[in-house]
């Protein structure tokens, strides 16, 4: 079976675009390309990954496309589209055209509105995934949660992921309300989770694999292993951690916790939730 980091991003940094990345992040002020992760793939034993979009802009969804053509590895793009947009649906027949687009984010959690996921424009636009057989990539913080389910409970023939595990605090080491919320979302079955971006959520210089254990055995608890991702993040991992340590720390995990499993969260869920090729020419040559 596969392996394939379901959560990873491309750029061509420029500060304007890219004004997110302040000082503390100054790593990340720099070109971020296929080759250049192509390089982790290999050492870490993972297939082929899925790319998730930056930049809210039609122009990146098409580069992503693009890239994915170029390298066979990448096996799926999340890009963007004006979901609140009147004529999505024009917008989506073009993008679907590409049979490697498998689905659309909006980087909800910096939207000023905190209740922006049920606006009726943009729950209009949701529904008109399920027409091209797109998924839904959510972004928010913990805070969203509630909110989110209220969401998804609106279109239950929708897939839908939440990436980074709605990003629990652990630095602040909080939990219940977070747990709470996790909870209430996976109770939809047709909702995965991404164990990814969980690093960045921790102390960057101190974090430890017993920090991020209690969020991961909720995820775990809510989710099962058959609605679980691995995702790197890579590159806003590197911040705070390795290609390596990011993958690692829940390649780890799901050995202790449920060995018989691994391959699914490893790469078979991802397969199965954005319907990936069995083989996309990823094992052999492709990572060569």
């Amino acid at each position: 079976m596969l392996r394939i980091d379901a959560h990873q991003h491309f750029w061509i940094y420029n500060e304007r675009d890219f004004s997110w990345i302040d000082d503390s992040m100054a790593a990340l002020r720099r070109n971020f390309l296929p080759a250049d992760l192509k390089t982790e793939l290999k050492a870490n034993d993972f297939h082929g990954s899925v790319v998730v979009q930056t930049r809210q802009t039609l122009e990146e969804t098409r580069w992503l496309l693009a890239l994915a053509e170029q390298n066979p590895w990448v096996l799926g793009v999340v890009g963007w589209a004006d979901l609140c947009s009147p004529d999505i649906s024009l917008q989506l027949k073009k993008l679907a055209e590409h049979p490697k687009l498998v689905g659309l984010r909006h980087i909800v959690q910096s939207e000023p509105d905190d209740r922006f996921l049920l606006r009726p424009e943009f729950l209009r636009g949701i529904a008109a995934l399920e027409q091209f057989d797109l998924a839904y990539d959510i972004l928010i913080y913990a805070k969203h949660l509630p909110v989110a389910s209220e969401f998804v409970q609106r279109f239950p023939h929708q897939r839908f992921v939440l990436d980074h595990m709605a990003k629990p605090p652990i630095k602040p080491k909080e939990i219940d309300s977070w747990a709470d919320g996790i909870h209430r979302l996976a109770a939809f079955p047709n909702v995965f989770c991404k164990i990814s971006g969980l690093v960045t959520e921790a102390d960057w210089q101190h974090w430890t694999r017993d920090d991020i254990a209690p969020y991961l055995e909720v995820a775990f608890h809510s989710f099962g292993p058959d609605r679980l991702m691995i995702g790197s993040d890579w590159p806003v991992c590197l911040v705070a951690a390795s290609y390596a340590q990011a993958t690692g720390l829940v390649k780890d995990y799901i050995l202790k916790k449920a060995p018989d499993r691994l391959s699914d969260v490893l790469g078979g869920n991802a397969q199965r939730f954005w319907r990936l090729p069995q083989s996309a020419g990823c094992k052999g040559d492709a990572l060569q």
